[in-house]
């Protein structure tokens, strides 16, 4: 028997879905709320944290960031220091428990829409585009975000949560859920956006386009009012800090913020009519 192997000619496909990210991206700008429960939560226990080691694991599951947080060398020595013992299994349950308790809080001080967010959806919408979304917060806390989005004129069709799947980025389940929920396939006619290498890790993992947003999320880190105050040279210089680790993370475009999306969108569906792929 002669098997015979044809190429099928690429599918003219044309995009179906956005999945955003939550803080740092459509809210949050500077990704504030979780690095502020980090840090609350650390303190109360006697061992401050800098920013830029609260920083490090942004984006996945919290209490995954907590356990990698205290898996980091230096946090270690200063816990063994104030507590006379390396921090083990039962001070993440307690981290763990403290951070649910305070971030709730920490979310709805910062849970202001990201200029341009708002017109960024309902742009998408007009091109006939679902929405998802994604994040390590808890479902609980996210519920709240959605809600307070939604007076701000921002509403999805689905919001995942790290909680709800097997486990958080850098794992696909969170943006193959969304997709699920919103069905729609192939994963090429999905964007993923995010602030974070792990965020758009998940959104390569899952096979689908990806667009790292850097201005307004974690990798500078700065409130809107704070970026702005910076020396033009200082601002442009950490753009293009963020420009390359989102490149080196593998992001097949990179924007400053949410506002930028239209003008990727359109350069997606150029290059999906070309028969192109993620």
């Amino acid at each position: 028997m002669m098997l015979i192997s044809k190429t099928a000619p690429p599918k003219n496909l044309r995009l179906q879905a956005v999945i955003f990210d939550w803080a740092g991206t459509l809210v949050d700008y500077g990704s504030c709320a979780p690095l502020a429960a980090f840090a609350e939560v650390f303190q109360l226990h006697g061992v401050p944290i800098t920013d830029a080691e609260g920083r490090q694991p942004m984006g996945k599951e919290k209490r995954e960031h907590l356990s990698e947080l205290l898996g980091m060398q230096e946090i270690r020595a200063r816990w063994r220091e104030t507590h006379g013992a390396a921090p083990g299994p039962r001070e993440l349950d307690r981290l763990y428990s403290d951070f649910v308790a305070r971030q709730p809080s920490c979310v709805t001080s910062h849970a202001g829409l990201v200029p341009g967010a708002s017109a960024c959806v309902n742009e998408c919408r007009r091109r006939g585009l679902k929405i998802g979304s994604s994040s390590g917060y808890t479902q609980e806390v996210l519920s709240r975000l959605v809600a307070l989005s939604q007076e701000q004129g921002c509403n999805l069709d689905a919001v995942v949560s790290a909680g709800e799947v097997p486990a958080g980025r850098p794992a696909p389940w969170m943006i193959w859920e969304n997709a699920r929920r919103l069905q729609v396939y192939p994963p090429a006619t999905l964007v993923t956006i995010d602030d974070t290498a792990v965020g758009i890790q998940a959104g390569l993992n899952a096979g689908t386009w990806t667009v790292g947003v850097v201005a307004s999320g974690n990798l500078i880190g700065l409130p809107l009012d704070e970026f702005q105050r910076l020396a033009e040279d200082r601002r442009q210089q950490l753009l293009a800090m963020g420009y390359e680790a989102m490149q080196a993370a593998g992001a097949h475009y990179v924007i400053d913020t949410v506002a930028d999306l239209p003008a990727v969108l359109d350069h997606i569906e150029q290059r999906l009519a070309q028969g192109g792929r993620p």
